[in-house]
């Protein structure tokens, strides 16, 4: 093989694991909200993906992630078609990048003259579209893909700053704008969530995310979103004719806009507002992650025009993650629900982008080895995403010598069990560890699982401490006087405490199957068992064999189910529980048709109703509607424009149809 041949294969491979790398980043981002990695490390990759491609333009693909904006809309929302496209921005991280964006616009337009620009605040939140009517506020949707983005209209009505009606406008009228959650409502959720023992929000713009696709609309209006509108899909048709004007026109109709925003006129007039901004950005009570630079002039923004991602006359020009130095005073492990140990940074505090900094997660033991940490070293952390703190480096310069190299443990610190090493990380594996019963517990009374209101971590803390619950089946043992001697508890809600353990002996069977915690079984999965076996002795009776038929069940997962179902521990918890009375209610399968049950659909392309309308007709009929393409799926539904899934599906065969043929599918199944 030439030289010249592998190294094109290199930048091939190098290509598709940041494209790849991008889509999951992406996919956790938008749609699952739980980032993994930082906007810094996201946006180093992006760059990185941007200049392969320049350089090698023959590997530049459609669904490149430097050619698509944000991640497609949800199939539980319907799809809304935005009347102009919602794009993404440029980044800018220093002043040599402002330099050379003045400079492509000086090239594109042919001029010196002097552009003027408008500095607005980079909010990090959720970007929001609202089409008026007539002057009537007629839907809402989020950006999604640029192109679509999914129905919200009812979830932001509570929202202050929307106005439901426009005077004097034209016909049709797009505003775009940004939710988000201030800094103090950010944090009172997340101490409501982790009072409730749920997984806490990565950031303001993830919990934004979160609670705007809330199907309840109570809890939306509860939490408080806030908004900034700060652009038009058409402004010249409302008669302005600056970015400027764009803001004030917003501000006169009643839209809520940031006043923090100030017209400049050079690069180091922009150098200059964003040092002062970035000094006073902890003072804000909202996140901010950079400042958006715009050509001024809407002319010129027409002229300038756009790239297929981005408009060329605006760009982002991020703040630099604050990065602050400290001691590392311990190293303690934290012992989860499945018995793996996180090691945890046990830091002398400080002050990071506002915020008090104590602990940080080391993630597992190898990144403990990867940086050599030793306890009284200099680190330095930066928070990731602007909340979640990391330690980024040692500072080995400063190190006493006499610094001795960690120590690993060797045994859980909760009941000193000998621990075995897993891939990168030490497990417990003493399923009676009381960490582990303690996360298993919680678990159980979770939201998701039995929602048992009232079972607090703190309150499951004092009746483990008391000696009243050891297992989960103590738990409907407790009486009102138990509860009653509890710190905190009056009558009524020692009450309410029991009658909710009582209520909760019927809760639907897939929510019980959920709140056993069998590995790789999530709510979805629970759903499935809970349909194919609906009680505990057929759950129970069932083979591997039997799970593995299953949708989206694997021989790993079915196994895994199966083993963990046989142990001692589990059969004695199932048999106590149900000597309790705990009776889970099956699934209501009445409703449920089996014309199609056994086949796997996909969906993709532009069909003539809404993906969730086609997805909830299969699923209604038996069928299982899959995001994405294997060697399982059944049937791929292709509309138009249909992309990459219809490629995947010729590549393994799997038959394809139209809506048409899947209609008569349908009515020769019935």
């Amino acid at each position: 093989m030439s030289t010249d041949t592998k190294a094109q294969k290199h930048i091939i491979r190098q290509v598709n694991d940041l494209r790849n790398r991008l889509r999951d980043a992406n996919y956790k981002y938008y749609i699952l909200q739980s980032p993994d990695i930082s906007d810094q490390e996201w946006d180093a990759m992006l760059r990185q993906l941007i200049q392969l491609e320049e350089k090698h333009p023959d590997l530049v693909t459609p669904d490149s992630p430097t050619q698509v904006v944000g991640q497609a809309p949800q199939a539980s929302f319907n799809a809304i078609t935005h009347g102009q496209p919602m794009t993404s921005l440029g980044n800018a991280f220093n002043g040599d990048d402002i330099v050379d964006f003045e400079s492509r616009i000086a090239r594109i337009l042919a001029s010196d003259n002097q552009v003027d620009y408008l500095a607005e605040l980079k909010i990090d939140g959720l970007s929001i579209n609202l089409h008026y009517q007539d002057g009537i506020l007629l839907w809402a949707a989020t950006r999604g893909n640029g192109v679509q983005g999914e129905d919200v209209t009812f979830n932001i009505l509570s929202i202050e700053g929307i106005p439901k009606e426009l005077n004097d406008v034209p016909e049709t009228v797009e505003v775009r704008g940004e939710i988000y959650f201030s800094k103090s409502a950010f944090e009172a959720i997340n101490k409501e969530r982790a009072e409730d023992d749920e997984a806490l929000f990565a950031n303001p713009r993830n919990a934004a995310s979160g609670t705007l696709r809330q199907k309840d609309a109570k809890i939306i209006s509860e939490r408080k979103l806030e908004v900034f509108f700060y652009a038009l899909g058409q402004p010249r048709d409302v008669g302005v004719e600056t970015q400027a004007e764009v803001l004030d026109w917003l501000t006169k109709q009643g839209f809520r806009t940031n006043p923090q925003r100030k017209v400049v006129k050079s690069a180091d007039d922009i150098e200059t507002l964003m040092k002062a901004w970035t000094s006073e950005r902890d003072a804000l009570d909202y996140e901010v992650d950079g400042v958006v630079i715009k050509v001024n002039d809407l002319a010129l923004q027409e002229e300038l025009g756009f790239t297929s991602r981005a408009p060329r006359w605006a760009i982002a020009y991020k703040f630099p993650a604050e990065e602050v130095a400290t001691t590392l005073l311990d190293i303690t492990w934290q012992v989860g629900r499945t018995g793996k140990l996180t090691p945890v940074a046990e830091m002398e505090p400080r002050l990071v982008e506002g915020t008090q900094v104590s602990r940080a997660t080391l993630h597992n033991p190898d990144y403990i080895t990867d940086f050599d940490l030793r306890i009284g070293d200099r680190i330095v952390i930066y928070k990731s995403g602007g909340i979640i703190p990391k330690v980024t480096k040692v500072l080995v310069e400063e190190r006493n010598e006499d610094l001795p190299v960690y120590e690993m443990p060797t045994h859980c610190p909760e009941c000193n069990t000998e621990l075995i090493k897993d891939g990168p990380n030490f497990i417990c594996k003493n399923r009676m560890c009381p960490a582990q019963v303690l996360e298993d517990i919680k678990h159980y009374v979770s939201r998701r699982a039995m929602d048992i209101d009232g079972l607090a971590g703190k309150t499951l803390e004092r009746l483990m401490d008391a000696k009243l619950v050891k297992v989960i089946p103590d738990l409907y043992d407790l009486t009102v006087d138990d509860v009653l001697a509890l710190e905190g508890f009056a009558e009524k809600s020692a009450k309410n405490l029991v009658a909710e353990l009582e209520a909760s002996k019927t809760r639907p069977l897939e929510r019980f199957i959920f709140g056993l915690g069998l590995p790789q079984v999530g709510e979805r999965t629970a759903i499935t068992l809970a349909r194919a076996f609906p009680s505990i002795p057929q759950l129970l009776a069932a083979q591997a064999e039997d799970f593995e038929s299953l949708p989206d069940i694997g021989e790993a997962t079915a196994n895994a189910v199966v083993n963990t179902l046989q142990t001692p521990e589990m059969l004695q918890m199932l048999r106590s529980l149900q000597d309790k009375g705990l009776a889970p209610t099956p699934p209501d399968n009445s409703e449920q048709g089996d014309a199609l049950k056994g086949l796997s659909f996909v969906l993709t392309g532009t069909l003539s109703r809404s993906r969730g309308e086609v997805k909830k007709e299969l699923e209604s009929l038996g069928a299982k509607v899959s995001s994405a393409v294997s060697k399982k799926t059944n049937y791929l539904v292709a509309g138009e424009s249909a992309g990459s899934k219809l490629d995947k599906a010729q590549s393994l065969g799997v038959q394809i149809i139209n809506e048409q043929e899947l209609a008569s599918l349908i009515l020769s199944h019935s």
